[in-house]
């Protein structure tokens, strides 16, 4: 069977992560001396799609590691509502692999205007966000012809990533960011068949994560939606005993996203209760009792290990759609750039 669109850009994602790390490096400085001298008490995101789960890890990276708090602004706020925002001494970051919705190009703007230091994060640098934007991190990721992005999410990660380290100054990260090629490479070789298994009839699935393993959560349920139409729904740990929980009898799917950092304990602890209620439990980066435990890369920087589980699940969820009759290219009722207002 010739390889899908999706399975050739899943195997490319440690060649683009490199290529973004070569090429836009001076974009990422340039972007980091702009923060460091706007010392922004706020941060404001603007995204749609998985680009907004690129946006939710920022969020959980920024706020473990700077303690500056940040927010998702609804784009329609300025392209529908026209109502301008306060946002001096904040910055916003726009994330778009298009970058040319034109309701996202409008907040970006907005966000100009309103005093923020903007920062677009896209596939093209000559884009209507990027051009609306006072610093753009063009994400060298080459043409993506799934529908389904995979490439640009995890370098749209990476250039969040990438930001912060130099922003913040902070050794630890730089070198974890700069090692992240060699750990996508292993991750995208790794073997998920017992989910898959599990999976090629299933109907429903929950998808479970903590901090920055909750936005890789929900960039996974996306994705099984996306590709092989399984009802799938992202909670935090926490979260879904707050309810959602009540619905998980026996042979219920859970797929939860562990990994080495301080809400491993939990997680885990959540995935034992939901292996007790006759759950299908599969969890990474730990053992729990009643649970599959699928491989994952240990040995990372907490802030980077989610981004390299979220390709390995890449390279699973690409088979697990054909396995199921789909084509992960083209999921139906859908298309590359969506363009909202």
């Amino acid at each position: 069977m010739t390889d899908s669109h999706m399975a050739r850009e899943v195997a490319e994602i440690p060649e683009a992560a490199a290529r973004f790390l070569e090429r836009s490096r001076i974009a990422v400085v340039a972007a980091a001396a702009a923060l460091r001298r706007t010392d922004p008490g706020l941060i404001a995101t603007v995204a749609r799609g998985s680009s907004d789960h690129a946006a939710t890890y920022l969020k959980y990276a920024i706020e473990l590691e700077a303690g500056i708090p940040v927010a998702s602004v609804g784009p329609s706020v300025a392209s529908i509502y026209k109502r301008p925002l306060k946002l001096r001494q904040a910055a916003c970051i726009g994330i778009s692999q298009s970058g040319r919705s034109p309701d996202i190009v409008e907040m970006m703007r907005a966000a100009g205007e309103g005093g923020a230091l903007s920062i677009a994060i896209t596939n093209y640098a000559d884009s209507p966000m990027a051009q609306a934007s006072a610093h753009c991190l063009p994400l060298q990721a080459g043409e993506e012809k799934s529908v389904a992005a995979t490439k640009t999410f995890v370098t749209s990660v990476l250039a969040g990533l990438a930001l912060l380290a130099e922003w913040r100054e902070d050794e630890a990260l730089r070198a974890a960011v700069a090692g992240l090629p060699e750990a996508l490479s292993r991750a995208v070789a790794l073997d998920w068949s017992p989910l898959s298994a599990r999976l090629a009839r299933a109907n429903s699935a929950f998808v479970l994560g903590r901090g920055p393993g909750f936005a890789v959560a929900s960039e996974a349920a996306l994705k099984f939606k996306e590709t092989s139409g399984i009802h799938a729904e992202a909670y935090s740990a926490a979260e879904v005993l707050h309810g959602p929980a009540a619905i998980v009898q026996a042979q219920f799917p859970v797929l939860a996203l562990g990994v080495e950092d301080a809400a491993l304990p939990q997680l885990t602890a959540t995935a034992a209760r939901l292996a007790a209620q006759g759950a299908d439990v599969f969890v990474t980066g730990a053992e729990v009792e009643g649970a599959t435990t699928l491989p994952s890369v240990d040995g990372l920087h907490p802030l980077v290990a989610p981004l390299v589980l979220i390709a390995g699940f890449y390279a699973f969820v690409e088979g697990l759609a054909r396995r199921r009759g789909f084509d992960p290219d083209t999921p139906p009722h859908l298309r590359k750039v969506t363009e909202t207002v």
